[in-house]
């Protein structure tokens, strides 16, 4: 747990870095997701890191809040959209940064294995951790997106892109359709250049590119058309389309050309 519970830790780090400097008015800007504000954004991670805690923590009480949630979900959605209104970015910020740190604490101490309840099937540690990671890096892109500023991918990518690749069956169960039974190859260069791989070297579909590209498609930052990666084979082209490597209804990704962002130099940042 010590890796990704510190992977976690500085991807909230750069986020927070980005946002310490913007004055009210930003706060407010549109992002491409949703048409969310950047406070919804936040607003967003710090529910649902403050839940996250409250899962690993104490299961029973998790447990009624789902059922909550099951027996009248639109309450839910509407708990959801009003959370975090009515306070300063100040006071925002304050809630992420504590229910952040606090879930980093919480998930150092598990073990990896340990099942947590969540909001579907329940997860390992280890798993609850990446998916934390991989919310925080998505929302975070759309904030990067809205202000116009290109970060430096990273290698803990890999546990997103991991993430991507293990919610390959879900892409499809989540919308009701049958797991293609052919196996796709994935084949990731990282931001440091080692060669990430999953699947069978022989497969006939497969996928290869940049690891931060893939990481956009899984999690619905990008159109795959938008992305450098090569597809093989209808089967990747087609989970490419469709891929969702988060919980919740299935959902559509943005068109070709929807959210093709145009900004200035990357941050030069050294590996963290």
């Amino acid at each position: 747990m010590e890796t990704i519970c510190k992977d976690l830790k500085v991807e909230q780090k750069e986020l927070t870095s980005v946002l310490a400097g913007l004055d009210e008015n930003q706060w407010e800007m549109k992002t491409p997701f949703l048409n969310w504000r950047i406070i919804n954004e936040i607003s967003h991670l710090a529910y649902f890191d403050e839940r996250a805690v409250l899962a690993a923590t104490n299961p029973a009480a998790f447990n009624r809040h789902l059922g909550e949630v099951l027996n009248d979900f639109e309450a839910f959605e509407r708990t959801l959209e009003q959370a975090g209104l009515g306070v300063s970015p100040g006071e925002l910020m304050h809630w992420w940064q504590k229910q952040g740190t606090i879930l980093v604490d919480v998930l150092a101490g598990c073990s990896r294995k340990k099942r947590i309840p969540w909001y579907g099937p329940s997860m390992s540690a280890l798993s609850l951790a990446t998916s934390r990671l991989m919310e925080t890096w998505a929302h975070g892109q759309d904030i990067f997106d809205t202000l116009k500023i290109r970060r430096m991918p990273k290698d803990r990518l890999r546990h997103i892109a991991h993430l991507g690749v293990k919610t390959f069956a879900w892409t499809y169960t989540n919308r009701c359709l049958a797991v293609p039974e052919e196996p796709v190859r994935v084949e990731l260069t990282g931001p440091s250049g080692d060669i990430w791989v999953w699947g069978p070297e022989d497969a006939e579909h497969r996928i290869r590119g940049p690891a931060e590209a893939f990481c956009f498609v899984v999690t619905q930052c990008r159109h795959v058309d938008d992305t450098s990666l090569e597809l093989v084979g209808e089967v990747a082209r087609d989970w490419m389309e469709k891929a969702q490597c988060f919980a919740g209804p299935p959902t559509d990704g943005p068109c070709p050309g929807q959210r093709v962002i145009h900004c200035p130099d990357p941050i030069l940042e050294k590996q963290q």
